[in-house]
């Protein structure tokens, strides 16, 4: 993009280290958030800060960063309005770049469509790297777009958060790629906290474990970044569990929409449903392994009871 100026919505525990780095990297960056101490902070690196998210109706460029398009609907509510009664620059491009269900989202695209006149182009580029990869601007983007030239404009803008940048497809695809990134991690993690539980009941070491698993075909990015975590019980959020399982349901979506068989991601989201239930959401994606624990408990109690009868 020639003018290196963009809007940004949602500065929570990925989305502010992202639009710091855009800061960092010589973007003019105006940011909304729900709460303001996140916008104090963002002003305090050189951001600016919106009083709401319409105010960034005649930024290029506009990303949301939100736990789920509903809340990007919501947020989005003034934008659309005001884009109704004046219409954008052409160009003007929204990017979704939160974990969407791939099908609403060409339906949040059409929506848009209709409010700017066709003036405004929706493109889905969810991330993934984590906290640290956000911090770093080392995340994996992936994004779908209905016309390639818009992807190939707004790279500079994606290249300022990431390192391994891609288009995948039309609009869309950029979430049902991220979605089949979280079945492999959702799954993978509840692998490694069964692994640990299995090993700790067992008298087996789980450190040790995960050093030997490390050294082998089992050894992974997951088990490096998730593994310590879950070896040490350390639950402190990096960002919620509980967005695991709506990540898993966007897959059986799209499986059902594609007639493909997904009984791995069938079963974590029966996991991750678990786990919310448990009253662990909002913990660190290695909680799964506290519900794994309290599973095995419970199976243990029923084994007992099942002796007694």
């Amino acid at each position: 993009m020639e003018i290196q100026r963009a809007g940004f919505v949602g500065l929570g525990l990925m989305g502010a280290p992202m639009a710091v780095n855009l800061v960092q990297k010589g973007w003019t960056v105006t940011a909304w958030n729900r709460s303001p101490g996140a916008l104090e902070d963002f002003r305090r690196i050189g951001g600016s800060a919106a009083g709401g998210v319409e105010q960034l109706r005649d930024e290029p460029v506009i990303a949301f960063m939100l736990p789920d398009l509903a809340y990007i609907e919501d947020a989005a509510v003034g934008l659309l309005a005001s884009w109704q009664a004046a219409p954008p620059a052409a160009g003007t491009a929204v990017v979704v770049m939160s974990s969407v269900s791939p099908t609403a989202v060409k339906a949040f695209g059409q929506k848009v469509q209709e409010a700017s006149s066709g003036n405004a182009v929706v493109l889905d580029a969810p991330v993934s790297g984590g906290t640290k990869g956000a911090i770093e601007g080392t995340l994996a983007i992936m994004a779908g777009a209905d016309d390639e030239a818009d992807f190939r404009r707004l790279q500079p803008f994606f290249e300022a958060m990431g390192t391994t940048v891609r288009l995948l497809g039309p609009l869309g695809a950029g979430s049902l790629a991220k979605a089949c990134n979280q079945l492999v991690v959702g799954t993978t993690t509840a692998a490694l906290a069964e692994a640990a539980e299995l090993a700790e009941r067992s008298g087996v070491d789980v450190a040790a474990l995960y050093e030997v698993l490390s050294g082998g075909l089992a050894g992974s990015r997951v088990l490096e970044q998730v593994g310590p975590r879950i070896a040490r019980k350390d639950y402190a959020p990096t960002g919620p569990a509980k967005f695991m399982h709506k990540d898993l349901s966007f897959v059986v979506e799209s499986a059902d929409a594609a007639g493909s068989a997904v009984p791995m991601a069938r079963a974590g989201v029966e996991l991750y449903a678990e786990l919310k239930r448990q009253g662990l959401g909002d913990q660190d994606l290695a909680v799964v392994r506290q519900t794994i624990s309290n599973l095995s408990r419970t199976g243990a109690v029923r084994a007992t009871e099942g002796t007694h009868s």
